[in-house]
Protein backbone atom coordinates (compact mmCIF):
# COMPACT_ATOMS: atom_id res chain seq x y z
CA UNK A 1 0.00 0.00 0.00
CA UNK A 2 1.39 3.65 -0.48
CA UNK A 3 2.41 6.24 1.69
CA UNK A 4 2.08 9.46 2.06
CA UNK A 5 5.07 11.75 1.85
CA UNK A 6 4.30 12.70 5.72
CA UNK A 7 4.07 9.02 6.25
CA UNK A 8 7.70 8.82 4.85
CA UNK A 9 8.97 11.83 6.67
CA UNK A 10 7.47 10.33 9.95
CA UNK A 11 8.81 6.84 9.67
CA UNK A 12 12.32 8.39 8.43
CA UNK A 13 12.15 10.56 11.88
CA UNK A 14 11.58 7.44 14.15
CA UNK A 15 14.27 5.15 12.69
CA UNK A 16 16.35 8.42 12.87
CA UNK A 17 15.31 8.36 16.71
CA UNK A 18 15.89 4.86 17.68
CA UNK A 19 19.28 4.91 16.01
CA UNK A 20 20.74 7.47 18.01
CA UNK A 21 19.10 6.61 21.20
CA UNK A 22 22.62 4.80 22.14
CA UNK A 23 24.25 7.65 21.53
CA UNK A 24 22.29 10.54 23.44
CA UNK A 25 22.06 7.72 26.49
CA UNK A 26 26.29 7.46 26.42
CA UNK A 27 26.00 11.69 26.38
CA UNK A 28 24.05 11.97 29.01
CA UNK A 29 25.82 9.69 31.02
CA UNK A 30 28.86 11.82 30.73
CA UNK A 31 27.49 14.84 31.44
CA UNK A 32 26.34 13.50 35.05
CA UNK A 33 29.60 12.22 35.44
CA UNK A 34 30.97 15.73 34.71
CA UNK A 35 28.81 17.24 37.16
CA UNK A 36 29.19 14.99 39.90
CA UNK A 37 33.17 15.37 39.22
CA UNK A 38 32.50 19.03 39.43
CA UNK A 39 30.42 18.81 42.66
CA UNK A 40 33.35 16.34 43.77
CA UNK A 41 35.99 19.17 43.29
CA UNK A 42 33.77 22.30 44.58
CA UNK A 43 32.99 20.39 47.70
CA UNK A 44 36.38 19.46 48.39
CA UNK A 45 37.59 22.60 47.44
CA UNK A 46 34.82 24.49 50.21
CA UNK A 47 34.44 22.37 52.82
CA UNK A 48 36.94 20.05 54.80
CA UNK A 49 34.45 17.99 56.37
CA UNK A 50 31.57 15.26 55.73
CA UNK A 51 30.49 15.40 52.12
CA UNK A 52 26.97 15.37 53.34
CA UNK A 53 27.03 18.00 55.68
CA UNK A 54 24.93 21.30 54.49
CA UNK A 55 25.42 25.10 55.96
CA UNK A 56 21.76 25.09 57.43
CA UNK A 57 21.08 28.91 57.82
CA UNK A 58 19.69 30.26 61.04
CA UNK A 59 16.02 30.35 60.60
CA UNK A 60 14.03 33.46 62.47
CA UNK A 61 10.27 33.10 63.17
CA UNK A 62 8.28 36.36 62.12
CA UNK A 63 6.02 37.50 64.23
CA UNK A 64 3.41 37.46 61.30
CA UNK A 65 0.27 35.83 61.15
CA UNK A 66 -1.16 34.35 57.82
CA UNK A 67 -4.47 32.94 57.98
CA UNK A 68 -6.58 32.02 55.17
CA UNK A 69 -10.29 31.17 55.44
CA UNK A 70 -11.33 28.10 53.88
CA UNK A 71 -15.13 28.35 54.62
CA UNK A 72 -16.19 29.74 51.66
CA UNK A 73 -15.31 26.39 49.20
CA UNK A 74 -19.37 25.99 49.19
CA UNK A 75 -19.24 28.23 46.98
CA UNK A 76 -16.93 27.47 44.69
CA UNK A 77 -16.62 24.76 42.01
CA UNK A 78 -14.43 21.83 42.22
CA UNK A 79 -12.17 23.27 39.37
CA UNK A 80 -11.35 26.39 41.98
CA UNK A 81 -11.13 24.28 44.94
CA UNK A 82 -8.24 22.33 43.03
CA UNK A 83 -6.55 25.51 42.51
CA UNK A 84 -7.32 26.91 46.05
CA UNK A 85 -5.45 23.54 46.89
CA UNK A 86 -2.24 23.86 44.74
CA UNK A 87 -2.07 27.68 46.00
CA UNK A 88 -2.21 26.28 49.71
CA UNK A 89 0.09 23.83 49.07
CA UNK A 90 2.57 26.81 47.31
CA UNK A 91 2.17 29.14 50.00
CA UNK A 92 3.25 26.96 52.90
CA UNK A 93 6.09 25.30 50.80
CA UNK A 94 7.74 28.71 50.46
CA UNK A 95 6.74 29.80 53.98
CA UNK A 96 8.99 26.40 54.92
CA UNK A 97 11.18 27.73 52.64
CA UNK A 98 11.84 31.41 54.08
CA UNK A 99 14.23 33.24 56.01
CA UNK A 100 11.43 34.35 58.02
CA UNK A 101 8.63 32.34 58.31
CA UNK A 102 5.31 33.71 59.24
CA UNK A 103 2.79 31.54 61.67
CA UNK A 104 0.41 30.17 58.80
CA UNK A 105 -3.00 28.99 59.79
CA UNK A 106 -5.85 27.36 57.95
CA UNK A 107 -9.02 28.19 59.33
CA UNK A 108 -13.12 26.63 58.80
CA UNK A 109 -11.13 23.85 56.38
CA UNK A 110 -13.58 21.31 55.57
CA UNK A 111 -16.38 20.33 53.07
CA UNK A 112 -14.71 20.12 49.18
CA UNK A 113 -11.25 21.62 49.76
CA UNK A 114 -10.38 18.67 52.60
CA UNK A 115 -11.81 16.27 50.85
CA UNK A 116 -9.43 17.30 48.08
CA UNK A 117 -6.76 17.22 50.46
CA UNK A 118 -7.46 13.93 51.51
CA UNK A 119 -7.54 12.81 48.37
CA UNK A 120 -4.58 14.13 46.25
CA UNK A 121 -2.26 15.14 49.68
CA UNK A 122 -2.56 12.86 52.10
CA UNK A 123 0.72 14.52 54.03
CA UNK A 124 -1.24 17.74 54.49
CA UNK A 125 -2.14 16.61 57.85
CA UNK A 126 1.31 16.66 59.19
CA UNK A 127 1.88 20.25 58.54
CA UNK A 128 3.15 22.41 61.18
Amino acid sequence: EPMSKRQRKKLLKQKQWEEQKDLRRQKRKEKRQKRKLERQSKLDASQEGSDREHTRREVVPSTLRLIVDCSFDDLMVLKDVKKLHKQIQRCYAENRKAFHPVQFYLTSHGGQLKSNMNENDKGWVNWK
